[in-house]
């Protein structure tokens, strides 16, 4: 398989094929990694779409709209509260290995499905907005808000997911980290684990675009097998930016909320990551937060930190 990454295959644009309701997608083939599966999808009132999660567990977030959930591991009669994903917290659904499910859509609706290979099986869970954490991370111009959905901890496998806004004129993943190998300390704490990850792009003005560098450091495993990454991303509405190794800091231009979906899974059920020693200066330097985050009314969620 080619090691070789690019600005040409780290990003993907939104689909057109026979099936309409698909927006956006992404399989290990294509992201040349043996792990995340992805789909955008909407629906309009009435409307379904069936599936089968084989030998993977699933996490399905519904970015807006209201859907039901039928399966052979229960029912869900409604999910989902906002009118867009920029204005108002999320739910999620966790599903593990062997079931079949039908999402019928209540109103006209768009949810993500996102699904990885495991050999455990956990519960299903319903995460509504009420159990959503809010992080308020970082500071000054890289201040951004954090919704964790299937945060390190969660009853799952593999699977990670949360949902990050940036404001318009701020960075997130800042100062630069990565999370390409698993690394842990003498006493076994886990430093850093093996992680891909996935980054879907939605802006709140759909002409917006929003930029992502990725980098990998001499030590990540492509860098020292001889196939380095440096690569400038553009990201409009509805791309998918792949990271499979190095350093991957965003940047959203003045004017235009950027919102991302980010997936990980990998060696652990884990965020652990390093920063980039020449910016991991700056959490020291920030004089405060910027107070257009949230971005919304997060008075339902179960906190903020």
């Amino acid at each position: 398989m080619p090691l070789q990454y690019h600005p040409g295959n780290l990003i993907v644009h939104p689909v057109s094929s026979s099936d309409p309701g698909l927006m956006s997608e992404v399989h290990p083939e294509q992201a040349r990694w043996d792990t995340l599966h992805f789909q955008a999808r909407r629906l309009s009132p009435g409307q379904s779409w069936v599936h089968q999660t084989g030998e993977h567990e699933l996490a399905l977030v519904v970015l807006s709209g209201r859907l039901s959930v039928e399966s052979n591991r229960g029912q869900w009669d409604s999910l989902g509260e906002r009118q867009s994903i920029f204005s108002g917290l999320p739910y999620a659904l966790y599903l593990p290995r062997r079931t079949a499910f039908t999402v019928k859509a209540l109103t006209q609706a768009e949810f993500a499905a996102t699904w990885v290979a495991v050999d455990q099986d956990f519960p299903p869970r319903l995460v509504t907005p009420r159990e959503v954490w809010v992080e308020i991370r970082g500071g000054d111009h890289a201040t951004r808000q954090i919704n964790s959905l299937l945060p390190p901890g969660f009853p799952c496998a593999r699977l990670v997911v949360v949902e990050v806004y940036t404001p318009g004129g701020n960075w997130s993943s800042y100062p630069p980290h990565k999370h390409d190998r698993h690394i842990q300390s003498p006493d076994g704490r886990l430093v850093e684990a093996d992680l891909d990850e996935i980054y879907y792009y939605r802006l709140e003005r759909p002409e917006g675009y929003a930029f992502q560098r990725i980098y990998t450091a001499p030590e990540s495993p492509l860098a020292a097998a001889g196939y380095p990454i440096d690569a400038a991303l553009m990201a409009r509405d509805g791309d998918i930016v792949l990271v499979p190794e190095g350093y991957h800091p965003v940047s959203a231009p003045p004017g235009y909320n950027t919102y991302y979906l980010n997936v990980l899974a990998g060696s652990a059920q884990s965020l652990a990551a390093t920063d980039d020693p020449a910016y991991a200066w700056v959490k020291g330097a920030y004089q405060g937060r910027d107070p257009r985050v949230p971005i919304y009314d997060i008075s339902g969620a179960a906190g903020i930190r």
